[in-house]
């Protein structure tokens, strides 16, 4: 049986999904491995304290990273499989130069995320190729794919305090 999320659950991923901090975090943690927490500011040291702290919660609070032995922040089989679905949606931006020919790694994820979170209106009015179109199938299938294996997680950020 093929269970696929509805179009508000993939908005909704998408939007939550789609925080650069969480992008950043992810797959630096997928590209080099786990990261010691305190050297975490320094790792990525282009998230402002307050951008960091927001991400880690959100990373802990969607089960996508734990703190390993020796106080290491790893990823999860949930966070491993996020940063495949991050890897495929860049790779799709690069090969089809989208939102722009000279995009960052975080902005083509955002974008193109933001194009999966529109996807039923994709067909009827776009300015992407049919090629292109047909390539993004990839990415819309590995984020349900993702959605439909976490479906227990709260597509949310988590509260924290003011």
């Amino acid at each position: 049986m093929n269970i696929s999320p509805s179009t508000a659950t993939v908005r909704d991923a998408c939007a939550v999904l789609s925080s650069p901090g969480l992008i950043r975090l992810i797959t630096e943690i997928d590209d080099n491995g786990p990261i010691p927490s305190r050297r975490l500011a320094d790792t990525l040291a282009d998230l402002c304290a307050h951008g960091l702290r927001q991400a880690t919660d959100l990373a802990r609070g969607l089960d996508l990273v734990h703190v390993r032995p020796g106080g290491r922040l790893g990823l999860t089989t949930s966070g491993l499989e996020l940063a495949d679905v991050y890897d495929v949606t860049a790779r799709w931006a690069r090969r089809h130069a989208y939102p722009d020919p000279v995009s960052d790694f975080t902005s083509r994820i955002q974008s193109t995320l933001a194009l999966l979170a529109a996807a039923p209106v994709l067909t009827a009015d776009s300015r992407l190729s049919a090629d292109a179109l047909a390539d993004l199938t990839q990415s819309q299938d590995r984020l349900g794919q993702w959605l439909v294996a976490n479906q227990a997680v709260q597509l949310g950020a988590p509260e924290t305090a003011a």
